[in-house]
């Protein structure tokens, strides 16, 4: 009996051993299994990556901020740097309004896109001669904010009463802030005010007090010409809910926000 134990046990023992065998033979790893495996991951990766072209960093959306790697607050910064009708010319200028790091710089900058003029001008040292031009030539120009109603009305298509309306228009917002406030004047044609201001322009800025997104009441954000009351109220509504707004690009979020004037809205905005 005792000698039937023993051969049953190594019996045991000695299948045990060669299923072992088998299963480590199974893992064995295949070398050229596993190659194609990573040209097949690599390959996918490649298709994955986001492919950048030459683009001119001023006009940068949120969307196009994002995947380059901006944060919301640094798009925000280059969108209000934007807002005041302002622009960047190189490399070092992107970073001093947005400050992004220099990672980031490095690692997009060699796809900016800047006109032209601007490299030969930096080339040849003239940039901020062309520069100061440009603003002789703009304070040439009629100031938007003192024109009259009859000065309005010499432009071909700008009658007695969209002159009232600019002005009124004007009156509201306590004066324009950037010249291209004037495509906002109701029932103005975009032609018309392009044909407008070849000759009228924001010359002197006046002094306006922003608003504070995270206390104001809906009363005081809807004296804002942009935002009706409603908006307002929604907007007081999602701070209430959300603790505190801390990017204007939140306010998309927000039922019927004029989303295509946020970079009007954010003149008049501080967080």
């Amino acid at each position: 009996m005792l000698l039937l134990i023993v051969l049953i046990q190594f019996v045991y023992f000695l299948v045990m051993a060669e299923v072992s065998a088998g299963h480590h033979e199974a893992f064995t790893v295949d070398a050229r299994t596993q190659a194609e495996i990573d040209v097949l991951k690599e390959s996918q990766l490649e298709k994955d990556r986001v492919s950048i072209f030459p683009f001119n960093p001023n006009y940068i959306s949120d969307y196009r901020g994002y995947v380059l790697g901006m944060t919301s607050a640094e798009i925000d910064r280059l969108l209000q740097f934007r807002g005041r009708n302002r622009f960047v010319y190189s490399g070092k200028e992107f970073q001093a309004v947005t400050l992004i790091s220099d990672s980031l710089l490095a690692r997009i900058s060699p796809y900016f896109k800047f006109p032209e003029w601007t490299r030969r001008a930096d080339a040849s040292g003239d940039l901020s001669r062309m520069l100061k031009n440009d603003k002789n030539n703009s304070a040439e120009m009629i100031d938007l904010n003192r024109a009259t109603a009859a000065e309005l009305s010499s432009i071909r298509g700008i009658g007695e009463v969209l002159s009232a309306r600019i002005i009124r228009f004007r009156d509201a917002l306590g004066g324009f802030l950037v010249s291209d406030q004037l495509y906002d004047v109701y029932g103005l044609d975009s032609v018309v005010a392009q044909r407008a201001l070849k000759k009228f322009g924001v010359v002197q800025k006046p002094e306006v007090e922003k608003i504070d997104l995270n206390t104001a009441s809906r009363e005081e954000l809807a004296r804002l010409i942009y935002l009706s009351y409603n908006v307002a109220a929604a907007i007081v509504a999602y701070r209430e809910d959300v603790g505190q707004i801390d990017s204007l690009n939140e306010l998309k979020q927000i039922e019927n926000f004029p989303e295509n004037k946020i970079d009007r809205i954010a003149l008049y905005l501080r967080l």
